[in-house]
């Protein structure tokens, strides 16, 4: 990969890498603290590289009519991924999107550009604070809402608490759909509260991930989905057929297995997700 663009995150103090992706013409991919965060295929932004980003664009893909422009919030910006999916396959969409660190999002802008004729708008802060400072018309007003927080490699502990889901999941309208990106380890304990905490708050959640990592036999991103209403069980085989494979859906009775007795988290209790091996995730620094 060629190194297109790079800063120190005024915030954080995280290195941000922007790199063009020599496999894939048109395509970047942002690097934040040696931890790859996002793909974009500039030139296609139906195209989605990560695993785990097209578990969510299946998901996405299932949400009211095809081609229905959606009202989604996304909770961290990344290289707006999510973001440019929803406006290349569902154009008119209304989305709000809320991110930390202005100047990642300053970086994606200039180097990765969006259409401006998207109605994206970005948001600047805490997520957390954000969502509480959200004009009122945004309530129940959300298709999709997308949380996908992290600092590093790491998802921080106040955007993990029943507290902090239950204020975000306001902004979902009766029958909307809250995605959530969960990264875990071996055995699943940070996975499962999680599937804990947001069953709590919406009623009704399924987790998609791949196979093995459902099994708690690496580390990997499981995809949670949530609602305040019964989640369609008929997109399970559109959803499974649509790869990558091997992958499955677990919901209902299996998902209550799954979570296996594991607590509801709390501001109290929260602590971050855990910390991937640099092998995993990180990539080794660029020499200069």
């Amino acid at each position: 990969m060629t190194e297109i663009a790079a800063i120190d995150l005024k915030l954080s103090g995280y290195r941000a890498v922007i790199e063009d992706d020599r496999w894939v013409p048109g395509s970047f991919s942002l690097v934040v603290d040696g931890t790859p965060q996002s793909h974009v295929n500039a030139d296609d932004p139906s195209q989605l590289f990560f695993e785990y980003i097209q578990r969510m664009g299946h998901v996405i893909d299932q949400l009211g009519l095809p081609g229905q422009p959606l009202t989604a919030v996304h909770l961290g910006a990344g290289a707006l991924t999510i973001p440019r999916y929803v406006e290349a396959t569902r154009p008119g969409s209304r989305q709000q999107v809320i991110e930390l660190e202005q100047d990642l999002v300053d970086l994606v802008r200039t180097h990765i550009p969006w259409p401006k004729s998207a109605s994206i708008r970005v948001r600047y802060g805490d997520a957390r604070d954000v969502v509480i400072r959200l004009p009122e018309g945004l309530r129940e007003s959300a298709d999709l809402l997308v949380i996908d927080i992290f600092s590093g490699a790491r998802t921080p502990a106040h955007v993990t608490s029943v507290e902090f889901y239950r204020e975000a999941c306001t902004l979902l309208r009766p029958g909307g759909v809250v995605l959530v990106n969960v990264a875990d380890g071996p055995g699943l304990a940070f996975a499962r509260s999680q599937a804990a905490t947001l069953l709590e708050v919406t009623g009704n959640v399924a987790a998609l991930a791949e196979t093995s990592i459902l099994k708690g036999r690496r580390f990997g991103n499981v995809v949670l989905v949530g609602s305040n209403a019964p989640l369609p069980l008929e997109w399970m085989p559109r959803l499974l057929a649509g790869g990558p494979h091997p992958s499955k859906l677990v919901a209902g009775t299996e998902l209550r297995d799954f979570i296996a007795g594991a607590s509801v988290t709390t501001d109290a209790t929260a602590a971050p997700s855990p910390l991937p091996s640099k092998s995993i995730f990180q990539v080794k620094p660029r020499s200069d």
